[in-house]
């Protein structure tokens, strides 16, 4: 189809979103060179176009936050909405969890093909991808107002005590959807390649906790989704621990703690972190902290597949909700 969105028309329409007689910058039609698609630009794509606003950022748990150049926020022309504009930038990393290592990188056509999957799921971020003129997929996100799930936790005033009694049932209950949106994805055979707690953000206007940024793909062997499970344990354990339980932090604040962990309830991810949060918490359910346990260096068998992480997280919840502690 032609595109019929001349310089003209495209100046026309960004004039109302700029300041008095500031002219916009260059028109975008091929955005391979995601460094020249800078503030006050356009990024024509398909039959739309894309007011460029700042870069996103992307923080990382205390450190300077991340300038991801080839994000975009942008304005829609047409109707003056918020979007998220992913151009096409190419990574590749190795990881390794115990004695697992993976290859990752990141795949804008496995992103445009979630984007798709998950069009009507009310637990995953949407939009849709088009080309541009040069033929790489972009991404269109519908912007979600709301907080991630690491800054609401992390915000929260009571102690673990509290937490635990009040409000952790009804985060477990929205964690578990979760870990069902990602067990939907592992049905269609897809992955989300990248589980963070900053990477679920909790949508104000639905309050459901919504899954962001699935463009990175990693090189399975043995298990498909092994990524994505010692993911899901990471930010279980955060939910559980209110925060990272961190050996450093024990030492100053709660030493006698340090003389009951061994080097097997720490994390297999992350070692400065307790995995056995019931030496901790002493108040923690059973069930509960053997959930936390599988992904531990003491583990003698890890969750294959989602289906028994839910079955085990279900089982938990109730127990929970039944007063068992």
């Amino acid at each position: 189809m032609q595109n019929s969105l001349t310089d003209d028309k495209i100046a026309q329409m960004a004039a109302r979103w700029l300041p008095a007689a500031t002219p916009i910058g260059r028109i975008h039609r091929d955005t391979s060179d995601f460094f020249k698609v800078e503030y006050g630009d356009v990024a024509v794509l398909g039959q739309r176009a894309f007011l460029v606003g700042h870069n996103a950022k992307e923080g990382r748990f205390g450190i300077d936050d991340e300038v991801k150049h080839w994000v975009k926020r942008c304005i829609d022309l047409q109707d003056g909405s918020r979007k998220i504009v992913k151009l096409v930038f190419y990574e590749k990393f190795k990881t390794a969890i115990g004695n697992l290592s993976f290859d990752c990188f990141r795949s804008p056509k496995k992103e445009a093909r979630i984007l798709d999957l998950v069009a009507d799921h009310d637990h995953f971020m949407h939009g849709h991808w088009v080309r541009d003129d040069a033929g790489n997929i972009v991404r269109i996100i519908d912007h979600i107002y709301g907080k991630t799930l690491y800054a609401m936790i992390q915000e929260l005033p009571m102690d673990h005590a509290t937490y635990y009694r009040e409000t952790l049932p009804r985060i477990l209950k929205n964690y578990v959807q979760c870990v069902e949106a990602i067990a939907f994805l592992h049905h269609h055979r897809e992955k989300h390649g990248d589980i963070r707690r900053d990477h679920i953000l909790i949508d104000r206007e639905t309050g459901h906790y919504r899954w962001i940024d699935f463009d990175f793909n990693y090189l399975h062997r043995e298990n498909m989704f092994a990524y994505d499970l010692f993911g899901l344990g990471n930010i279980f354990m955060f939910i559980l621990g209110k925060g990272d339980v961190l050996l450093g932090d024990l030492k100053r604040d709660r030493p006698e703690v340090l003389d009951l962990l061994s080097e097997e309830d720490l994390n297999i991810v992350f070692h400065n972190r307790v995995a056995n949060l019931k030496k901790v918490y002493p108040y923690i359910s059973e069930r509960l902290n053997r959930i936390s346990l599988h992904f531990s260096m003491g583990a003698e068998l890890y969750y294959q597949d989602t289906r028994q992480l839910l079955a085990d997280l279900n089982e938990a919840c109730q127990a929970l909700g039944q007063g068992d502690a």
